[in-house]
């Protein structure tokens, strides 16, 4: 009578395909730190650090991709993908990043790039380390460019009725409002970004025009040089908001 032989237990992880899961923690924990250096207002050593830990959970990655498809790992390969896994949340932060590479290197948007809406309020806020919110033509050009659908807003609603109606639509979005006067039609705001917690400063002009009633906007960056589309994307955020009242 035949006895089931035991299981045998698999085979430990060579070296090769166990070191590079200490790293990708390693990396992991880097990205942390580096999220936390960016909010502690140290940004430029916080997104080097950033980008280094990105990139290097980005390569872990592809290691154990190319380990998974070998025919010996075969019955490693579930192993492998849980030795991989701690390097995935770096790799796709990259992969976030560059997919948005293709926007030009600005940090200053607006609606209205004949006339953009000044800021006030904000000024102290910024700091004299701030991006400067001197009107640039040659950015004005590349924003006509990049992001053509980026317009006045018009709406049938009188004056009074559309100013509030911009404010609500800001603080629904979670911006902190700084100014909102109705008399000179401003409405000022800082927008906090979620991972970095970058400080944006955006600015609404409400006017009176015959049957209804002009929008315009400007998002700006505090620091950085590009904001990878960052104000573009607040800009329409709010228009659609606005646009579906309208």
């Amino acid at each position: 009578m035949s006895t089931a032989q035991p299981a045998q237990p698999a085979a430990p992880l060579p070296a090769l395909l166990r070191w590079p899961g200490y790293l990708a923690w390693a990396f992991l924990t880097l990205v942390a730190l580096a999220v936390l250096t960016v909010r502690a207002g140290q940004w430029q050593q916080g997104l080097l650090l950033y980008a280094i830990a990105c990139l290097a959970s980005l390569l872990v990655l592809v290691w154990y991709a190319v380990a998974v498809l070998l025919p010996r790992n075969g019955s490693r390969r579930g192993a492998i993908a849980l030795r991989a896994l701690p390097a995935l949340p770096g790799a796709l932060l990259l992969v976030s990043a560059m997919a948005a590479r293709d926007v030009p290197p600005i940090h200053d948007i607006t609606t209205d790039r004949e006339d953009p809406p000044r800021f006030e309020a904000v000024l102290e806020a910024r700091g004299p380390g701030a991006n400067s919110l001197a009107i640039d033509p040659e950015v004005q050009a590349q924003q006509a460019k990049a992001y053509p659908d980026l317009d006045t807003l018009y709406s049938n609603a009188p004056y009074a009725k559309t100013f509030a109606r911009a404010e609500a639509i800001a603080r629904d979005l979670g911006w902190e409002i700084l100014r909102s006067d109705a008399n000179a039609g401003f409405i000022e705001a800082v927008d906090t970004t979620a991972i970095m917690g970058f400080k944006d400063d955006v600015v609404i002009r409400v006017r009176s025009d015959e049957g209804g009633s002009l929008v315009d906007l400007r998002s700006a960056s505090r620091v950085g040089v590009s904001d990878l589309g960052a104000n573009a994307a607040r800009i329409r955020a709010f228009a659609e908001r606005f646009r579906d009242g309208a």
